[in-house]
């Protein structure tokens, strides 16, 4: 039991006893389902973008052909699931260590914390008729104008007490609802916002570092580089050293510093797993709402995984201020950088297929078709096309899905080799 009375002039705070929070549902904790929540936000927005690129849906938004998913990524599917998988094991261990140093959470507050921030309302409000003075009016005067049709305005302007104090202190009705305003949003939403910019500017700085320094992008994150063409779960592929300092232990950090409850927990980091992995999607909606809030979406980030855009475009997830202040964003056309590479892979399909004609006069068998789906770690020659073969690759926001239909059965079958039954193996080179 406690409470509290600063001054007698002021309202009292009301007393209050706490007790044990019980978890949302009875048969998970509150913090295994901080731990839980990021792990089934990755895999569900995954699963729905990996169905995408399977079935070639919205292909005008693609950032990337068919033909650059099987010819530019140096990193079997496979390979990027179990990195994944790692990952996220290190992050739930990560997530139920930080549960033991958090206090265990409590209600029966919430009624003190509301009067709390009532108080120190009221106590600005006593600065109203020195703020009035000071500029040339007249506060007394100005409340005995307002005060039969606005009396709680009158109040303010003479800086308190109100009428319904006549008896004992009390707390107007708009204070306690602003109190209340102040405690269930704008607190939350200022932590929200404190979060974010720490998450921004640890990421920014590593992920910086990360590049400029040989030895740490030799050894940790070009592993994550492998990956020219992203997709949606190779988001969190990356040396399991660098994802915990990087992701885990930023996002852990953000909630320490910030004081964020368990329960802010779930949203602030599945919102920030479901933010990474928009990124990684390789798709530029333009009507994603997220990506008309933050400025850091898909297109912006895809940059930063081409070879002419590596030293570039580092900010993440959210807001791209670093990138401004550091000089580090990239400025230009990328259009025709674009388009090149995409006549590239799709002239190296080509040559591929002219390649399997040739072996085969009489027609593809059963053999040569099955080549590529037994060996899944077979890394196809980089041949140059004759000029002859060369097939000129008309842009993405131009094209219907149909133009790419000769290529989904390459695509397909890298996405459901031998080990596809955990999300697809892609052929690497």
């Amino acid at each position: 039991m406690a409470a509290a009375n600063t001054s007698y002039e002021l309202p009292p705070l009301p007393e209050y006893t706490l007790k044990p929070l019980p978890p949302l549902f009875s048969w998970i904790s509150d913090e295994a389902l901080a731990a839980a929540l990021p792990v089934v936000a990755y895999w569900a927005v995954s699963l729905i973008y990996h169905l995408i690129d399977v079935y070639d849906l919205f292909a005008r938004y693609r950032l990337h052909t068919p033909a650059e998913v099987l010819k530019r990524n140096h990193v079997t599917r496979y390979e990027v699931f179990r990195d994944v998988i790692i990952q996220q094991v290190i992050q739930t261990i990560a997530a139920l260590a930080l549960s033991w140093w958090d206090e265990v959470a409590q209600i029966g507050k919430a009624d003190y914390d509301i009067a709390w921030y009532a108080q120190k309302l009221r106590l600005a409000q006593r600065a109203v008729p020195v703020i009035l003075s000071g500029v040339g009016f007249n506060s007394a005067a100005l409340a005995s104008k307002v005060a039969a049709s606005q009396p709680a305005l009158a109040s303010i302007l003479r800086g308190g007490p109100y009428a319904s104090e006549s008896i004992a202190p009390a707390f107007a009705s708009w204070e306690l609802a602003v109190a209340s305003a102040l405690y269930w949003y704008a607190i939350p939403a200022l932590q929200f916002a404190a979060g974010i910019i720490i998450i921004d500017s640890w990421e920014y700085m590593l992920h910086r570092a990360m590049h400029m320094n040989k030895w740490l992008y030799v050894t940790f994150h070009s592993r994550h580089h492998r990956l020219y063409v992203p997709y949606a779960y190779g988001a969190l592929y990356n040396h399991p050293f660098e994802g915990f300092l990087l992701d885990t232990l930023g996002a852990g950090l953000a909630y320490l510093i910030t004081g964020m409850t368990v329960r802010q927990s779930w949203f602030f980091f599945s919102g920030s797993t479901i933010k990474t992995v928009l990124d990684h999607s390789g798709y530029a909606f333009p009507y994603d709402p997220l990506h008309w809030i933050f400025p850091n979406n898909a297109a912006y980030h895809d940059i930063h995984h081409q070879s002419w855009g590596i030293k570039t475009n580092f900010s993440q997830p959210f807001f791209t201020h670093w990138d401004r202040i550091g000089g580090t964003m990239y400025k230009g056309d990328v259009k025709e950088k674009y388009e090149r590479a995409r006549r590239t892979a799709e002239q190296k399909v080509a040559q591929e297929e002219e390649n399997k004609l040739k072996a085969s006069p009489a027609g593809p068998g059963p053999a040569v078709t099955s080549a590529l789906e037994t060996d899944e770690n077979a890394r196809p020659q980089q041949i140059s096309a004759p000029r002859s073969t060369r097939r000129k690759a008309s842009s993405i926001s131009q094209s219907p899905a149909d133009n790419f239909k000769g290529l989904r059965n390459k695509v397909n079958e890298s996405l459901h080799g031998k080990r596809a039954n955990v999300l697809g193996v892609e052929s690497s080179h």
